[in-house]
This record gives structure tokens, sequence and C-alpha cells, in this order.
């Protein structure tokens, strides 16, 4: 079935002039999607590609996850909706912010069109200020207090391999982050079986 709107957005150019690659918006979704995930903005091979998390960081994000690309992929299970579509360039630490034209204007619209989601995983500080319902200061807070968010939420740090220093100061996300994450991913996975 065609997605009209995911259709209207891949050809979307509201800031293609500021768009050091020119726009090419990656998202992926449907109405049926079960776990959204909420990340911060495609990467240089993402924009090329055209594929959502096609790089290190979706490698490591699957591991997370422990799930197999074929189910990443799959639109029924997994909706992938940056908080930027397009690569927002480089800064003087990384990659530039996302840009905030897509959450004004897209956001919303994407949000109210999801019949099934039963998991949203927010992924770095852009997408965990724009829907936490009271985020913490800090990243490594709205992911110590993932309990606060309930069992349809979990704050999640970006999987992008420049984040090992913050995961060797926190061990605690790997003893007990990941296996809360990869057993409501089962969970949620299990029931749309």
């Amino acid at each position: 079935m065609r997605n009209h709107l995911l259709e209207e957005i891949k050809s979307c150019k509201i800031c293609e002039d500021d768009l050091p690659l020119g726009a090419n918006p990656v998202l992926s979704f449907s109405k049926q999607s079960k776990i959204l995930i909420i990340g911060q903005a495609p990467g240089v091979r993402v924009h090329n590609t055209g594929i959502p998390w096609n790089d290190q960081s979706g490698k490591n994000l699957r591991a997370w996850l422990r799930v197999s690309k074929e189910e990443f992929y799959d639109e029924q299970l997994f909706g992938i909706v940056p908080m930027g579509f397009c690569y927002p360039g480089t800064g003087n630490s990384g990659d530039l912010p996302p840009r905030k034209e897509c959450a004004l204007h897209w956001h919303q619209k994407i949000m109210d069109q999801f019949q099934e989601v039963e998991l949203t995983l927010l992924i770095g500080m852009y997408a965990q200020k724009h829907y936490l319902p009271n985020p913490q200061k800090t990243l490594t807070q709205n992911i110590q207090q993932n309990e606060r968010w309930g069992p349809k939420i979990i704050a999640l740090p970006h999987p992008s391999p420049r984040n090992i220093r913050w995961m060797k100061k926190n061990p605690w996300f790997d003893s007990d982050i990941l296996p809360y994450l990869q057993q409501r991913v089962h969970e949620v996975l299990s029931e749309s079986k």
C-alpha cells in the first residue's frame, strides 16, 4: 500500500538551500509500525545510500536491539523517523544538529498516522528533549531514569562509535538498560507475529 505522506516527505525541499549535500530525506515507516525509532539526522553514508542507519551506528543499534537487518528494515515492524531527515553538515565535533524544519513541519503529521506503535526509542538528546514529557538536564539522566517514561518509551544514547567513552564511563548501560531494551523489543515483536 502506498504511503502518500512518506512520498510527500521524501520529495521535501524546505531547507535544501541550507544543506551542504542538498535535500535527501531519509526515513521509513508505515501506519502499522510497531516500534518507532526517533534519532538525530542521517550521516553522509546514510545520505548517499538513502537507507536509514546504514552505517556502523546502525550495526551497533541492531546489535543492541538483537534484531536482524530484515526485521529492522521491515516498515511493519520498525518506523524510523529522525528529528532531521537530511544530512545537516559537519561542525567542529561531528555532524551538526538536526535541522528544526523537519520536526516543525512533519513530525506531528507522521505521529498522527501511527496506529500500532507499542514502543518508542528516543536516541540522543535532540529526540529526548522533543518527546520526553519532562526531560532531564542530561542524556545520562534521561537514560538512567527510563522507568519514569514507562514501558512505551526508552531513552538511549546514540550508538555511534564516537560514544565509546560514554559507554565505558557508564557500564550500567550494558548491564541494566540493554537487557531491558532487548526484552521490550522482543515482547513487541513477539506480539506482532
